[in-house]
């Protein structure tokens, strides 16, 4: 059953990789701006966040298989979806019904690691969480081979779901489950509610996983697109970012008897705010590769730890309490923090798209997108055009207009001149907006550092870390 999670975790983060390993193919194919990309990116993981609502509160009567169930449809289901997709709308319908299938499988696994591992719960769930780091690192180094023998199409890479989907379809779905912790314990559904919302730790950890969830998924579904606009493999420093991870998290039992969970969360908001902060700095491969192990370092122990201080210290919040934490990082980054990373990357990089040549490109790519009758020469056209219109009307390149009218025309691949004038043009701007959208997450972390430190003292004062057990009182 531990194998078949792990392997069920996996389809979960080569959904991940491979969405974000195509998104600045869907930006050029669909002539998407970086907001509409977010909102796929987001819907990748807001849907996780429903998913985990509903569902999670059910393992202790449907059962932790029948939730596996549910997953391995969303699986099959959202990624089938996306590869058919025409438009925005069926992308984001796809990326919304994978991560629902992302959120049962932490909804149903969480509780069975507990559940199978009680009295080593922390570094379980760290060993358990590999696989998320670790089904990246696998999804994206497909991808990254998928691209360097020429296969370049990215519905082949969302079919790559579909392998770990299979396995762990295969593996577990006809084997016995045990019960979760709360029906051997013999809680109720209303003790667990009134542990989830009734105790003001899991207020506190509620509030912390929303920020440690951004700090840690935010930025991860920005780099490759943002690095690659800037020339840089990005793919691969996601890959480098969550090998790392992948490492630190299955060596995690010696870190957590050396330090107190609580102290290795305050530990990590201060590596992850150093490391996110250079990341948004730092230009060329070699200084770009050392940031991000300073990054992954910080991020590595952010979610199952959060998770395994829940289960240790709210125990009586069951399946819900994983759940909700889960929902909370998941909606956070989904709703709030990836479409927020977009426009501000947006924004930014209208400031670096210089006018006078983006004008003259325009201008010119008009007779050779007229003379075209493709449909991508069409878009590219009325978006070169209506760009043009409001300079001449304004004095000024409209904000996000400009960006999409270049990713239009690269799109159109009219004439290799022009794509590679709009190509020089829109690359350091998307990754200069990018990096500056890093910069803002970095704050997040100070006030991290503020509550993790809080929670460390009083632990301290109290004669340290100390573990509930789900008999008592919550």
């Amino acid at each position: 059953l531990f194998l078949g999670s792990c392997v069920a975790l996996i389809a979960t983060s080569v959904a991940f990789a491979t969405v974000g390993a195509v998104m600045l193919a869907l930006k050029r194919e669909y002539v998407l701006t970086n907001e509409e990309v977010g909102w796929i990116g987001g819907a990748a993981l807001w849907g996780f966040a429903v998913s985990q609502l509903l569902f999670a509160p059910l393992a202790d009567s449907l059962g932790m298989r029948a939730l596996l169930r549910f997953a391995f449809v969303g699986h099959l289901v959202g990624a089938l979806t996306m590869i058919t997709a025409g438009g925005f709308g069926m992308l984001f319908v796809g990326a919304l019904v994978i991560a629902m299938g992302n959120g049962l499988v932490e909804a149903a696994c969480n509780p069975l690691v507990a559940a199978l591992y009680p009295d080593d719960k922390t570094v379980k769930l760290n060993q358990f969480h590999v696989w998320f780091p670790g089904g990246v690192v696998i999804g994206g180094l497909a991808a990254f081979a998928l691209d360097s023998v020429g296969i370049t199409d990215w519905q082949i890479k969302i079919g790559l779901i579909l392998v770990p989907t299979l396995a762990y379809g295969w593996l577990i779905l006809r084997e016995p489950f045990p019960a979760t912790e709360g029906v051997d314990a013999g809680v109720s559904m209303e003790e667990m509610f009134r542990a989830a919302f009734m105790t003001p730790f899991m207020w506190v950890m509620l509030l912390a996983m929303a920020m440690t969830a951004s700090v840690e998924l935010g930025p991860n579904r920005w780099v490759p697109a943002v690095l690659e606009a800037g020339g840089i493999a990005g793919i691969l420093v996601l890959v480098w970012i969550n090998g790392l991870m992948a490492l630190m998290r299955y060596r995690a039992g010696d870190v957590v008897h050396r330090m107190a969970p609580i102290g290795l969360l305050l530990a990590s908001a201060v590596v992850s705010g150093a490391g996110l902060l250079a990341l948004s700095y730092v230009s060329g491969t070699g200084a770009t590769f050392a940031a991000a192990t300073v990054f992954a370092l910080g991020v590595c122990y952010f979610w199952p730890t959060m998770l395994g201080v829940v289960s240790e210290r709210v125990p009586r919040s069951g399946a819900l309490g994983l759940g909700l934490m889960g929902t909370v990082g998941m909606a956070t980054v989904g709703l709030v923090t990836s479409p927020q990373m977009g426009g501000i990357a947006d924004r930014y990089a209208h400031t670096r798209i210089p006018e006078d040549e983006t004008v003259v490109l325009f201008q010119e790519a008009g007779m050779p997108l007229l003379m075209e009758e493709n449909l991508d020469a069409v878009v590219a056209l009325e978006a070169t055009a209506d760009a043009l219109a409001q300079h001449e009307a304004t004095g000024a390149l409209p904000s996000p207009e400009t960006a999409n009218a270049l990713r239009a025309l690269i799109a159109s691949d009219v004439d290799t001149e022009l794509v590679s004038q709009a190509q020089a043009i829109l690359g350091p701007a998307d990754n200069y907006g990018g990096k500056i959208s890093f910069r803002y997450v970095v704050p997040l972390c100070a006030i991290l550092v503020l509550i993790f430190g809080a929670l460390y003292v009083r632990d301290r004062q109290a004669g340290g870390y100390r573990v509930e057990a789900i008999g008592g009182e919550p």
